[in-house]
């Protein structure tokens, strides 16, 4: 059995074909490696492990292409233990006995302890996890799990409360980018010297399109890069003119429009402030277009759900109730099947947000009751509505005159609830749209029964 993933002649390329980009631009050291700086930036516990050669069990936790493999291979290179490494996908339970074997075997005999890389570890069922159990609580192992499902789930929980998990996040647009330029000027392993013009907006739609994995993002320039070459004619003087990449050529590849959009500047305002604005217009049919542009553009799905949920209070709030609980779900239902599903959870809700009544009496009764809390900060809260659990609190008046309104005859009491100087504000004023108009009305009916309550007192 081999003992190396990365090095198998299994895996090798064939003879006269380079390996793929994205492997050949694969990081060779921790400082090489791109993205993932809460973990392995200068001083982070990770780091410091992997550099001293004190790595303890652990399990790597992310989406596909943020570094999971990449890291091992650094492990790899710098560690002076045995390093064995195979996949999930293709090792069986005799091939792990074997590799326990030999690992409990090079401890007794040469006090060498030995590093288990295992790709795609979600695959092992139990009984296959359990098989690294002993060799792990006897020290002969240390595993090194990558997976990109949670591993609270798919991870044995024995073996999991003997590793300590790593979480690798997705990579940002800017992180894709620097990969990006670094395979374009290096001339060794990349595509340097190639005579290829790659415009920023290329770039930035290939490192969108990527969304978060450095390997879509790599193997969708090598395509590029292959096209814009073979249209060329070597013998051509203007040859090196005819490989500029742009964003028309990228859609091309894409066979969809690689949408002009940058998620941090100025478009990203105008688009979700139009969303916002035709929401509120009740216009469904400009929200979801504007919905399908953030979305198509590569537009992080959640921070959209945010914005929803926040409309749902500050545009609708109580003229329709359902709403705010509608985005919630539209969030929860993103988080949880992903995307591309998630789009039609966002259309759904963001339609519905349209359609519902519109009322901002909630953004505008909170709005003005925070500036009269800022403005009146010290105002002590009447005595009526203290509590008062000590003998000392009841001689002092704290909970006199309180009156509890279920033993009221309408439920409500004449008892004022605000400051002395703030009686008889008004912060809430539902509007005559939606459920706020049952609201108002029953508002109304109350402070009718208040008055004639205090009347009668």
């Amino acid at each position: 059995m081999s003992a190396d993933l990365f090095g198998d002649e299994e895996h090798a390329p064939v003879s006269g074909s380079p390996a793929p980009l994205a492997d050949r631009m694969r990081p060779q050291t921790l400082d090489e490696i791109v993205g993932q700086k809460e973990l392995l930036a200068p001083g982070r516990p990770l780091r410091e492990a992997i550099e001293r050669d004190t790595l303890q069990s652990l399990i790597l936790w992310g989406p596909p292409g943020t570094g999971k493999t990449t890291l091992a291979r650094v492990i790899a290179g710098v560690t002076r233990a045995r390093f064995i490494a195979f996949s999930a996908v293709l090792a069986g339970i005799k091939d792990i006995r074997e590799v326990m074997t030999e690992a409990q075997e090079a401890r007794r005999r040469r006090g060498r302890r030995t590093i288990l890389f295992i790709d795609e570890i979600h695959r092992f069922n139990k009984a296959q996890q359990d098989a690294f159990l002993p060799r792990v609580e006897a020290g002969d192992i240390v595993l090194v799990g990558a997976t990109t499902e949670n591993p609270s789930f798919e991870v044995n929980s024995a073996l999991l409360s003997r590793s300590k998990v790593f979480v690798l996040g997705p990579l940002s647009e800017d992180d894709i980018a620097v990969i990006l330029r670094r395979a374009l000027d290096d001339r060794e392993r990349g595509l340097g010297g190639r005579g290829l013009d790659v415009d920023a907006d290329a770039l930035g739609a290939i490192a969108r399109h990527a969304n978060g994995d450095a390997r879509v993002a790599l193997n969708l320039l090598e395509l590029a890069s292959a096209v814009a070459i073979g249209k060329t004619d070597p013998s051509s003087e203007t040859a090196p003119a005819a490989r500029r990449i742009d964003l028309d050529f990228v859609s091309g590849l894409l066979q969809r429009r690689a949408l002009l959009y940058d998620k941090t500047g100025e478009e990203h305002y105008n688009v979700i402030s139009a969303l916002h604005k035709s929401m509120r217009n009740s216009d469904p049919d400009a929200a979801v277009y504007w919905l399908a542009r953030m979305v198509e553009a590569g537009e992080d799905p959640l921070y959209i759900a945010r914005r929803l949920v926040r409309f749902a209070s500050e545009d609708i709030g109580n003229a329709d109730p359902q709403a705010l609980q509608v985005a919630v779900a539209a969030k929860e239902a993103v988080h949880f099947i992903g995307m591309p599903e998630g789009n039609t959870a966002l259309a759904q809700a963001v339609t519905y947000l349209a359609t519902a009544p519109k009322s901002n009496a909630v953004y505008i009764a909170y709005q003005h009751a925070a500036a009269d809390a800022m403005r009146d900060v010290a105002e002590p809260v009447p005595l009526q509505l203290r509590n008062a659990p000590t003998r000392l609190m009841k001689d002092l008046g704290y909970g006199r005159d309180y009156r509890y309104a279920h033993e009221e005859p309408h439920a409500v009491a004449a008892m004022d609830c605000l400051p002395e100087s703030l009686k008889g504000r008004k912060y809430y004023m539902p509007r005559d749209r939606g459920f706020e108009k049952e609201i108002k009305r029953r508002l109304e009916a109350w402070e009718r029964i208040k008055k004639g309550l205090k009347t009668d007192d």
